[in-house]
């Protein structure tokens, strides 16, 4: 896809130094990279409502001078990390580039408007206002979540017809996850209503209309399989290589987000066995796991949160068996992920941010865009082959070997 702006227009922006559309940072030194992030963010949530790109520029003075910075390769990769380093959700749409803008090389990040604010880093919702960057006041949060209804929002975000503001849990929401939310200031938490601070992490559709939306039934839910019948993953262990081997071990995991992941792992942990390999002519005893364990949570937990939610009772299915691990999930490539570069790095989209960022908030995903590379990683250095992945337009199937 190519960059939405032309030189013309980035000049333009350059050099108009009351825009709300346009930073400059001289060096990516200092502070640059934590107010370039803060910067990212507000481009992202547009609150004047341009419907335009923002733009970061990286080797500019405050007057829009060139500062004649080194634009490495090195720097660009950094730029583009600020997409899916996971601390910015709903992952903001950016283009980075080089460009010779006043006769010099300068880095320009592209951000688009997001379609699903409010965007946060590190849970904070920043805005801009003119050419002042600053967090969001009540009145912002507002607008942005009007403002999300009335866009072609992601499933995740669509509110529950008929589900009652009851079903979500008071004291989850205030005891267990507003504290592990880093974005949020206790003070000012608890300065607004129970449904302003709903509507502000996305769990009820606005403050005038608090109906919880999937994302909150999933994160708060006190019974989301009611709401959202898939919303569970089925388990089997399964005594053999084919299927139709006697079934050892069945179990339907439910449950909230949290609920579910962590009984999930209780159940890997409590299957996983471990291979005793007694080395010839050695007394040496040398015990390697079958599987390691981060690589069947990454790819369960981007099984949960990549699959799709919509139009399907379908679970997200673990299937052991003496010779291999498969785990489905319901939805196909998404977005800009295609079967042809699924799997490869540097191509990563959402099918639900929401839960993506609850799962961020929850400690179960550190960085986005990395979960494949991270069990390969883990799977290598374990002794199992290679992942292998099955992509179909409407599922995805994971493999993993069991260690030789």
């Amino acid at each position: 896809m190519a960059t939405p702006l032309n030189d013309a227009e980035l000049e333009a922006l350059l050099s108009d130094l009351e825009s709300d559309r346009a930073e400059r940072k001289q060096t990516w030194s200092g502070d640059a990279p934590e107010k370039s992030r803060q910067a990212v963010c507000a481009f992202a949530n547009d609150l004047p409502g341009h419907g335009k790109p923002g733009v970061l520029f990286v080797g500019a003075r405050d007057d829009g001078t060139p500062s004649g910075i080194d634009i490495t390769d090195r720097l660009l990769l950094t730029l583009a990390d600020l997409r899916s380093d996971g601390k910015t959700v709903p992952p903001p749409t950016l283009f980075v580039e080089k460009r010779v803008l006043r006769g010099a090389p300068m880095a320009v990040v592209i951000v688009l408007p997001s379609d699903s604010p409010p965007v946060r880093y590190e849970g904070r919702i920043w805005v801009r206002t003119g050419p002042r960057r600053d967090k969001a006041n009540a009145q912002d949060e507002r607008i942005l979540n009007e403002r999300r209804r009335f866009r072609d929002q992601p499933f995740d975000t669509h509110p529950i017809a008929g589900c009652p503001l009851a079903e979500l849990s008071r004291s989850v929401f205030e005891n267990e996850y507003l504290p592990r939310a880093v974005a949020n200031d206790v003070l000012e938490a608890n300065a607004r209503s129970y449904e302003e601070r709903l509507a502000s992490t996305g769990m009820v559709a606005s403050v005038d209309d608090p109906t919880p939306t999937v994302v909150g039934v999933l994160t708060l839910g006190k019974t989301p399989r009611t709401w959202v019948p898939c919303a569970y993953i089925q388990f089997l262990r399964i005594r053999g290589v084919e299927w139709g081997d006697p079934v050892a071990d069945e179990q339907e995991i439910d449950g909230s987000l949290e609920q579910m992941l962590r009984r999930l792992d209780d159940k890997m942990r409590a299957t996983l066995a471990t291979a005793v390999d007694f080395t010839s002519g050695s007394t040496v005893e040398e015990r390697r796991s079958a599987y390691p364990l981060v690589a069947l949570q990454q790819l369960a937990r981007n099984a949960v949160m990549h699959r799709t939610y919509e139009h399907t009772n379908a679970p997200v299915r673990v299937y052991w068996f003496d010779d291999r691990i498969e785990i489905s999930n319901p939805g196909g490539p998404f977005g800009t992920v295609t079967q042809t570069n699924f799997g490869r790095p540097g191509f990563a989209d959402y099918r639900n941010p929401s839960i993506a960022g609850v799962l961020k908030t929850l400690g179960f995903a550190q960085r986005f865009g990395f979960g494949i590379a991270d069990a390969r990683k883990a799977l290598a250095e374990n002794g199992n082959p290679d992942l292998e992945y099955q992509v179909e337009p409407n599922t995805v199937l994971a493999t993993l070997r069991r260690v030789p």
